[in-house]
Formats: C-alpha cells, sequence, structure tokens
C-alpha cells in the first residue's frame, strides 16, 4: 500500500465550559468539507451552464454541473485567445466571469487556460510584426489575469513551448514570436509580466512533451530566475495507459527541480485507442468514437490506478481530467460521464476514493482533560460540537488548538 501520510495532519481539539475548564465525555463531529489537494477537471460546461438560465438545454447542463461539483473542487477554464478574443478589442469576459464566480462560490479553485499558446491563436495577430505582437501579448496578460484576480488565481501561463518555435500546422504569431525571441526569452516575458500583475498567482508552465527536452528548458528558465511556480504535465493517453513504470519515471525525473507537479490535462478513453502511428492526436479524425462496457471498466481500473500513485507521491499537488463529458475533444469517449450525462464507473471510483477513502468524517469523545485528538487529510473542515459549529483550515502538523467553550 502506498505511502499517503504526508496528506494528512494531526489536530487537537479542546473542550471547555464558560469558566476555560475541561468537559470531559462531550462528542464532537469533525468533518472535512474541502480538501488541500487539487482534484480538477475540465469546467468548460460551466459557461454554457451560466449562459443558458432555463429550458432543456439547462436542465441537462445542470445535471451535468451538479455531478461534477459533487466530484471535484478544482476546474479548467478556456482562455484561448483565438475564442477569448474573436476580433481584437472584443473579449468574451461577460461569458467566463460568471462561471469563474459560480464555481467560486462553490469552493472550487479554478486555473485559466492558456495566456500564451501558439495553437488557438488569435489570427489578426498575422497583421503584426513580432514587436507590436509581444506588446499585445503582454497586454492580453495584464488584462486577463486584473480582470480576474481573485477569481483565477491559477495559470497555465504558456503552453507547449518545446514545440512551439517549430509548430509547422498552421501559420500562427506565436510560433514566429518564439522564433524571435527565444524559447527562454518568450518565456521570461509573459512570466514576468504575470507575477508583476498578481505577485501571489500560481504560474505553471504546461507541456505534453516530459522529454528530456522540456526538462532542460525548465533547467534554462530556472536558471534564467524566470518565476515558475509548478511544472504542468499533459498526460492524454488516447494511445494507451502509460502504466506505473512511466508514470514513476517521470515523477522521478521532475521532482528533480522541487517545485510542485500539476498533472493538467489527463484523459484515459473507455472506448477503442488512437493507433501507434497517429503521431498528433489531432490527426485522429471520426466520425464516431462509442464508450464501451469493458472499455468502461478497463478506464475505471487505469484511472484508480494513476490516481493512486500521483496522490501518493509529495509534490504532486492537481490532478486533472481533462474532459467531464464524453465527446468534449476529438470526440474521444474521455469523460467521467457519458454524453447522456449518465455516470460511468470510474465516476464512481473516484468518488468512492476523493469524498470516501481519503475523506475524513469522524465522531469522537473529548478525552478527561477535555481534549479531542485526531488525524485527517489536509483541508477545510466543519468541526460541530454540542449544537455549536466552526470552520478551520487544517494544513499543517502545527501546535494550535481549537478552542469551544460550551455553556
Amino acid at each position: 500500500m502506498m505511502d499517503i501520510t504526508h496528506r494528512k495532519i494531526n489536530k487537537v481539539l479542546k473542550i471547555t465550559d464558560g469558566n476555560n475548564n475541561p468537559i470531559a465525555g462531550e462528542k464532537i463531529h469533525v468533518k472535512l468539507t474541502n480538501h488541500d489537494f487539487l482534484f480538477g477537471c475540465g469546467a468548460f460546461e460551466t459557461i454554457y451552464y451560466m449562459n443558458n438560465p432555463e429550458g432543456e438545454e439547462y436542465d441537462r447542463l445542470k445535471d451535468g454541473i451538479d455531478k461534477w461539483l459533487d466530484l471535484f473542487n478544482y476546474g479548467t477554464l478556456p482562455f484561448y485567445w483565438a475564442l477569448y478574443e474573436k476580433n481584437e478589442g472584443e473579449t468574451d469576459e461577460n461569458l467566463l466571469k460568471p462561471a469563474a464566480e459560480f464555481l467560486l462560490s462553490k469552493g472550487v479553485k479554478t486555473k485559466g487556460h492558456t495566456l500564451c499558446w501558439h495553437s488557438v491563436c488569435a489570427k489578426w495577430l498575422l497583421d503584426y510584426d513580432n514587436d507590436a505582437v509581444m506588446n499585445k501579448l503582454l497586454k492580453r496578460i495584464e488584462r486577463e489575469m486584473s480582470a480576474f484576480k481573485g477569481i483565477i488565481d491559477i495559470w497555465d501561463v504558456i503552453n507547449e513551448v518545446v514545440i512551439m518555435p517549430d509548430f509547422d500546422k498552421e501559420d500562427n504569431a506565436i510560433t514566429r514570436l518564439c522564433k524571435d525571441k527565444g524559447r527562454v526569452g518568450l518565456t521570461r516575458e509573459v512570466f514576468d509580466m504575470a507575477k508583476s500583475v498578481n505577485p501571489d498567482a500560481t504560474l505553471l508552465i504546461n507541456d505534453f512533451n516530459t522529454s528530456s527536452s522540456y526538462e532542460k528548458l525548465i533547467d534554462e528558465l530556472l536558471s534564467a530566475g524566470v518565476p515558475v511556480s509548478a511544472i504542468g504535465i499533459q498526460s492524454h493517453q488516447h494511445q494507451g495507459f502509460w502504466g506505473r513504470e512511466k508514470l514513476e519515471e517521470v515523477l522521478e525525473r521532475y521532482s528533480r527541480f522541487n517545485l510542485p507537479i500539476h498533472f493538467t490535462e489527463n484523459t484515459l478513453v473507455s472506448g477503442s485507442l488512437i493507433p501507434e502511428y497517429i503521431v498528433d492526436l489531432n490527426d485522429w479524425q471520426v466520425e464516431e468514437w462509442p464508450s464501451t462496457p469493458e472499455g468502461e471498466e478497463r478506464q475505471k481500473k487505469e484511472m484508480e490506478e494513476m490516481y493512486r500513485i500521483l496522490f501518493a507521491h509529495p509534490l504532486v499537488e492537481a490532478v486533472t481530467n481533462w474532459d467531464f463529458r464524453d465527446g468534449a475533444w476529438l470526440k474521444a469517449p474521455s469523460g467521467i460521464v457519458r454524453i447522456d450525462g449518465s455516470a460511468k464507473p470510474a465516476y464512481y471510483m473516484l468518488k468512492d476514493l476523493i469524498h470516501g477513502e481519503w475523506s475524513t468524517d469522524l465522531t469522537i469523545e473529548s478525552d478527561e482533560n477535555g481534549f479531542v485528538k485526531f488525524e485527517g487529510f489536509k483541508g477545510e473542515y466543519e468541526i460541530e460540537c454540542s449544537g455549536l459549529t466552526k470552520k478551520a483550515s487544517f494544513l499543517n502538523n502545527d501546535e494550535e488548538q481549537i478552542k469551544f467553550e460550551i455553556g
């Protein structure tokens, strides 16, 4: 069994009367209400939910959002430049902000994906030279991070920069800019801007390339003083599960930086796999890609193994399942609910882990000195005693005591 003691805390509570006398034998209920660990998923549907206030589509989306919120405490929202600002100066802030605020009101931390990427890049940028593109990119980062500060404080600042200067599928201004500035030069500028706008934000570099090229880049960035908060690793497994050996090998190599690790985009399909000869997953275009009972059992088994490995690793802070519903990307059956909204075995497995095996819900009696000692998972708690309720955040094993005065 894998060691997860680093995910837990030991705490002491004290029950007293109004004169500070300890009360023995008093029952106290301690319940984890929100994990410190970020169990995430793509939250794109939240945008449509908040902008479809009634009707059959709203009912369908509400059912999905309810299932989403029953499971996750971390959501990713899309800030792809070509979609967020289709026409220069006209953004979708009014569409995304209600979604982000809604998630925040439900205790969900939200990440913006992504501020700088060569793909899904605004076409109108091609009309400008590199100096102008750089200026507009920095102003975009300032604009989006300022507008969502306090609502979204986690950002994929730059995406897939390893391949960025060599990307040749379509002409785009960011590849052109990266060729001019270099990977380190461009990354430094966008991170410096992000840091200046929100010094307390979690700023990620994110990539699907887990080879030595990504390692070398991170090394160069850190040596250059680039303020990378966490390392993002994409794990789209449409061609088959990575397996324990590859997962542990990737974790070992990226642990040498001693930075938090986020598995930012995880997909495991519950249908047929993409053939191995396909290099770019986007090249796999199909009319239908059905989920199958056998595939769903495979998805459940593989996802459980992956989550257990990642949860046990001390540097992993977040795991995001990229698709909530099947068909969201490449029509793949990579969600944990089917297209019709019914939950797959993987959904129930994750719920059992996150809100069962890895949760804390205890009723304990105070000892003769009025003390209650317990071990629980790190996070936010609700503590109830004799009709009184308190909220507390328990993230480390300090000596802090929570005192209840009764009567």
